[in-house]
């Protein structure tokens, strides 16, 4: 029988990046979106079909991590097998601001949706989209068995819903699983996170749309991955016999100051010329250094990373010009042509 499976946070870039995923896997997908006067399905639209047709299988319903009672709805009219829990507010920096709501959503959210289906009582396994920067402060690398030290509310949200789900797992039986993903990026990462942020500014100064790119703290390191090779680490997460946690990484760290030069240099511009900081986009209390140790993943889930810092700088930096109307550099596409050549994700 065809394999069901629900995800929260379907219309963000790993949500989008796992829906294709599983529909190349043959799955029925849902995903929760959240209604808006203004269309927010862009990264999906690609792969959306009309529900009326008979070849449909992704569909979508409206919701909220906020509400129990819708929650509780949709997953018993879904009866899903497999759920994937990728929603929250996961902006670290604006977490500072909205920490009653970073709360609410990221983290209570997380026990309404195991609460759901701890009553549907289905065998339906859950996947837990828990995040590096729960180990904040801790000595790098960090592995499954690193303490957590969170220093944003952010982290605290995530530690919180981390400890949910194993507690979920040993009390109720449940097979939940957490997924401790380092940074993982792409075209498609949101627009006011700093990779993007990077990569989409020199693309509009290219174009004369902008001359200069404010940031914060350029110090911070982190361990950076290809966000596709990531989503099909949740999927294998979740058809192993037995729940478990797993860290998922590259095992290497740059600043954000590496990935800035790196793009600038490879598109042709300045740092200098165009590049300024503005004190607004520091954190209150910063994380340096995050550092995977991913050995049980390589071991367990029998995955390793192909995609590096060099070769995710190229491909984001030709993504935003091409999508600006620009003329790409062109060594992004050689490299996913050379390392995917048969890639099931849509074209960016």
């Amino acid at each position: 029988m065809t394999k069901k499976a629900f995800i929260t946070g379907i219309t963000g870039q790993d949500g989008s990046y796992l829906a294709e995923l599983l529909l190349s896997k043959g799955y029925e997908v849902h995903g929760l979106v959240r209604r808006s006067s203004t269309f927010n399905t862009s990264r999906i639209d690609s792969i959306y079909v009309d529900p009326h047709e008979p070849a449909a299988r992704m569909f979508l319903h409206y919701g909220d991590l906020s509400d129990s009672e819708q929650i509780a709805n949709i997953m018993y009219n879904i009866r899903p097998d497999e759920v994937y829990h990728l929603g929250a507010q996961s902006h670290v920096r604006v977490s500072f601001d909205t920490p009653e709501y970073t709360g609410n959503v990221t983290a209570l959210g997380t026990t309404r949706l195991l609460e759901a289906i701890r009553r549907s009582n289905n065998g339906v396994k859950f996947y837990q989209a828990s995040s590096s920067e729960m180990f904040g402060a801790a000595h790098p690398p960090q592995s499954e068995d690193t303490a957590f030290h969170p220093r944003s509310p952010y982290a605290c949200a995530k530690v919180y819903s981390y400890w949910m789900t194993r507690n979920y797992r040993e009390g109720y039986s449940m097979f939940a699983s957490n997924g401790i993903l380092f940074n993982h990026e792409s075209p498609r990462r949101g627009e006011t996170f700093v990779t993007r942020k990077i990569t989409r500014s020199i693309a509009r100064i290219l174009a004369g749309k902008e001359k200069y790119l404010y940031l914060g703290n350029l110090d911070a390191k982190r361990d950076w991955g290809f966000a596709p090779e990531y989503v099909e680490c949740m999927w294998r997460i979740l058809q192993q016999d037995a729940p478990g946690d797993f860290v998922i990484g590259t095992g290497e760290t740059h600043s954000v100051r590496e990935f800035l030069h790196e793009s600038f240099a490879y598109a042709g511009l300045d740092v200098e010329e165009h590049v300024r900081i503005d004190p607004k986009y520091f954190r209150p209390s910063e994380v340096e250094v995050l550092i995977a140790d991913a050995a049980k993943s390589e071991k367990v889930l029998g995955w390793k990373p192909t995609v590096k810092f060099g070769d995710l700088v190229k491909i984001m930096v030709d993504a935003d010009m091409k999508a600006s109307g620009l003329d790409p550099v062109g060594k992004g596409d050689a490299v996913i042509k050379a390392k995917f050549p048969h890639r099931w994700w849509k074209n960016d």
